[in-house]
């Protein structure tokens, strides 16, 4: 297959996206009050439709204000983090070279153009966490008594979010504490969604997967070396090796170091094609990097099938640590571990409830609740940057505000919120400074 097949296809259907949308603008209907107009370069479909949803939603105000005021804090504390992580990010870009810089498209969260991001899982994940983000705002907006216009759908090509519209006026009377409630409720509407899904995604494992060893999975095979000739594959399990068991990367690690070259191993690993233990005798290689040691040929996941399923369960359980299996959780993607699919989903086989089960509806259901976790987390966090027009940049400007007037207690409502306005500039300036710092300045160096 031609591999510029795919951005042809993408070039033309953008080509196609931008007739209709110039058709549509020479037929003058585009334009702010229509119900078809642009937000950059996607198309917004407007409609009044759904308003009588949000107020009947929204008609608990009580409830709202306290969940909202969750939402305040939450947005803060996420805030702090991002800010952090970022600043991290920066110092350690000092040290790395040209070529361990990150790519550019690594900091776009959007599926099919950020690598780690699956094109399928990624949309649903988005969609859902898009939508549900700007319904939250619509209900926080209407228990707070701030009107809505319209709600809507982004476009660029196909579906790429929603938006609920506040009215411009209701919002510039309400009081700091209203607004703030309104623009929170996105960021506390993505990390509940992201517990939420986590959670469901924990009990499926939880109750329904099981390893089919202890040990360590296969992930690559070399070719012609000594694992190749024994018929050992992806997707098996290392369960011993020279009489050594392995359910560690690290005894593996410790056992392969052990080995010399031309010396027969007994070597024992379930086969998850022939869905049995084998044992078998190997005569090894020598190793490249090593001369004085052996060489199975075997590449190794850095977790092990036992070690992933408490990652997906419970990672503050991971006997690394909290810390460490929070951090494991989040990074499966770049280490090939979600989406599962082909010989990672080898190592498991279900049981319980689900053992008579579809594998393959299985881990559709189990990656989709993966993505929707991380996806909502992502969302979450990125919204919480202060950093304008998101959430938390509208939050740091009243952040701001409400710091001055417990300083300036002489300054008027309107000073305040042109300093909250100044410094939420100044915070965007900072931001975008830190997000290219860590693409460009290692290229500098």
């Amino acid at each position: 297959m031609d591999p510029y097949l795919g951005y042809a296809i993408a070039a033309l259907l953008v080509a196609a996206y931008a007739g209709v949308v110039y058709a549509l603008w020479r037929k003058g209907l585009l334009g702010p009050e229509r119900s078809l107009s642009l937000f950059g370069p996607a198309l917004m479909t407007k409609t009044r439709r759904g308003r009588s949803f949000l107020d009947r939603v929204g008609r608990f105000s009580r409830l709202w204000s306290v969940v909202s005021d969750l939402g305040i804090a939450l947005a803060a504390i996420a805030m702090g983090v991002i800010v952090a992580l970022l600043l991290v990010g920066a110092i350690a870009s000092v040290h790395l070279k040209a070529s361990q810089a990150p790519s550019p498209v690594q900091a776009v969260g959007l599926p099919g153009i950020n690598p780690i991001i699956p094109l399928g899982y990624g949309i649903v994940a988005l969609v859902v966490g898009i939508v549900l983000h700007e319904l939250f705002h619509g209900f926080v907006a209407r228990s707070q008594k701030i009107g809505v216009k319209s709600l809507g759908i982004l476009w660029f090509v196909v579906p790429i979010g929603a938006f609920v519209e506040q009215d411009d006026a209701d919002m510039a009377a309400a009081s700091r504490r209203r607004r703030d409630r309104v623009a929170a409720a996105g960021v506390l509407a993505n990390f509940a969604l992201a517990v939420l899904f986590f959670f469901a995604l924990s009990g499926l494992v939880a109750s329904s997967l099981a390893p089919n060893a202890t040990g360590v999975g296969v992930a690559s095979i070399e070719p012609g070396s000594a694992a190749a000739n024994a018929t050992l594959s992806s997707g098996d399990i290392i369960t011993s090796l020279n009489g050594t068991s392995t359910p560690t990367v690290a005894t593996f690690e410790s056992a392969v170091a052990l080995t010399r070259p031309h010396q027969s191993c007994a070597l024992t690993y379930y086969s998850s094609s022939q869905h049995a233990s084998i044992t078998t005798t190997l005569l090894l290689g020598t190793n490249p990097e090593n001369h004085s040691r052996g060489f199975l040929g075997v590449s190794v996941y850095g977790l092990t099938p036992s070690e992933l399923k408490q990652i997906l369960v419970w990672p503050a359980g991971s006997p690394a640590g909290p810390l460490v299996g929070s951090v494991d959780w989040l990074v499966l993607p770049l280490a090939a571990l979600e989406p599962m699919s082909g010989p990672t989903t080898s190592f498991f086989h279900l049981t319980g409830p689900l053992s008579g089960a579809s594998s393959a509806t299985f881990w559709i259901v189990a990656n989709s609740l993966y993505w929707l976790a991380w996806m909502n987390l992502l969302l979450g966090l990125s919204n919480a940057l202060p950093l304008v027009p998101l959430d938390g940049g509208l939050l740091f400007r009243d952040y701001a505000a409400s710091v001055a007037a417990r300083i300036k207690r002489g300054w008027s409502a309107a000073r305040l919120d042109q300093f909250g306005a100044r410094a939420a500039t100044v915070s965007t300036v900072i931001i975008l400074v830190l997000l290219a710092w860590q693409f460009v300045v290692p290229r500098l160096l």
